[in-house]
């Protein structure tokens, strides 16, 4: 798997799916979060609403990921997932490095083979963004490494700034 940075804006990502930093009622919010229900369109809350009615009734839990379609995304699939917030006392790098687990587990269930993620956890949720550059590129780096990566070939950070995506391309 070849693990990347770059700058940019991960709702006009050519990958397979982009993860979005979600909060756990997945309906929508600021952020990377708003961003992608804005441009994928009112079905992604749609979707967001049923799998709350179906898989997770009380939110999605920090550190787990779900999928829904992309809509009027380029990616076909948003894989949701709940970064840990440091202002709730959510400081385990642990629950940071499961959200890319996690979220590699759906994609590979989706059987993806290109995903693009966000900087989770940083600005609004308060972690600094050179830990979770390292917490990530690390999980990133672990996932690699395994003998069977189930055909991702590519994981790419897209970031909204160049200074962000220059820490994370140091880090890879």
């Amino acid at each position: 798997m070849k693990i990347t940075a770059v700058t940019g804006d991960i709702t006009e990502a050519r990958v397979d799916a982009i993860v979005n930093a979600a909060n756990s009622s997945l309906m929508g919010g600021g952020g990377v979060d708003g961003a992608i229900h804005a441009a994928a369109g009112p079905q992604l809350l749609g979707a967001c609403t049923e799998v709350r009615r179906t898989q997770y009734p009380d939110g999605l839990p920090v550190g787990e990921a779900v999928s829904t379609p992309g809509f009027d995304l380029p990616a076909s699939w948003v894989i949701h997932t709940v970064g840990p917030n440091r202002h709730r006392g959510e400081s385990d790098p642990q629950l940071l490095a499961n959200c890319l687990h996690s979220s590699l587990e759906v994609a590979r269930l989706l059987e993806v083979e290109s995903i693009a993620f966000p900087a989770i956890s940083a600005g609004a949720y308060g972690w600094d963004m050179d830990e979770v550059a390292e917490v990530l590129v690390g999980a990133a780096r672990q996932e690699a490494d395994k003998p069977k990566n189930d055909g991702i070939a590519e994981l790419r950070f897209v970031l909204f700034s160049e200074s962000i995506a220059l820490a994370f391309q140091n880090l890879i």
